[in-house]
Order: structure tokens, then sequence, then C-alpha cells
């Protein structure tokens, strides 16, 4: 086989595979969340319920990241705690007026975050899947914004 044919097969190889990465489910919006969107992308995970108050007042602040950090090769992702699905998680989203996409799926299993019993909850997770840190009770954007730079910093 000559060089050029592996090289050929080499690309499409890869290509293909690169078309297999299994995507992330749906938003807030019934919108497919793919794995294209995420991928090379630093994640703030947050964690958040309609019945806990640190999470609304966090809201804001996570909305407010998100605007500064998408131009930075980051993004803000939010799950509710309770696995609202469909409609539900649809008007809780709205009800709070969250900016950023909440995925359906918790991503929990697939980035191997560990289990968590306490609202609200933050990851900041790689740009290559690895949890960095986890951050328990409110955020600000400020002070998430310094985290994740300080991470980006190291990497």
């Amino acid at each position: 086989m000559g060089r050029p044919l592996q090289m050929m097969i080499g690309v499409v190889a890869g290509l293909l595979l690169a078309g297999c990465a299994e995507d992330w489910g749906v938003d807030q919006h019934g919108r497919k969340v793919t794995a294209e969107q995420l991928e090379g992308q630093w994640l703030v995970i947050n964690y958040w319920a309609e019945w806990c108050k640190p999470c609304r007042t966090e809201i804001p602040e996570l909305n407010r990241l998100n605007e500064g950090v998408r131009d930075k090769g980051a993004q803000v992702l939010g799950v509710n705690f309770d696995a609202l699905q469909g409609e539900a998680l649809s008007k809780a989203a709205e009800a709070f007026a969250i900016r950023f996409t909440v995925l359906a799926q918790d991503p929990a299993p697939r980035l191997e975050l560990p289990r968590n019993d306490v609202l609200p909850v933050t990851y900041i997770i790689d740009a290559d899947g690895r949890l960095r840190e986890r951050l328990v009770g409110e955020q600000t954007a400020a002070g998430l914004q310094a985290r994740l730079a300080h991470w980006q910093a190291e990497d």
C-alpha cells in the first residue's frame, strides 16, 4: 500500500471516529447538544434546583460568567438536581431566567464527577474532560472566572 493511500485511510478513519463522539443529550429548549459544540471547551457545570435559595441568587452570576467566557474557550452548563425533563425543565429554566445551556441529561457519569448531595455545587472541567475543581456553595461570576483562569494558566 502506498504512502498517499495510507494517509487517506488515516484521515477517513479519523473523521469517522470524530463523528462517533457521543452527544450530550438535549438542552432546556429540546435542542440537541452535540459533542462537537463542547469538544475542546473548558466547562463550568453548575447543579441547581428550584427549592435551593442560594441557587436562585447564583443564576444571574452564572449568566454573567457565561457571557464573559464564551470567547475564551469555556462555557457554563447547568444541570437540574431534581432531573426535571421536557416542559418542566424548560419552565424552571425560564422562571430562573437562565441564559446558558441546561442539560436534560446529567453529565456526571460521562465525566466521572463525584456524587453530590449539597447545592449549589459547581465543577470546573478542563478541555480534555478532566475534573479540575469542585466548588460547594454559592459562587460569583468574578470568583469563578478567577478559578477558571487559574486552571487554564496551569494547563
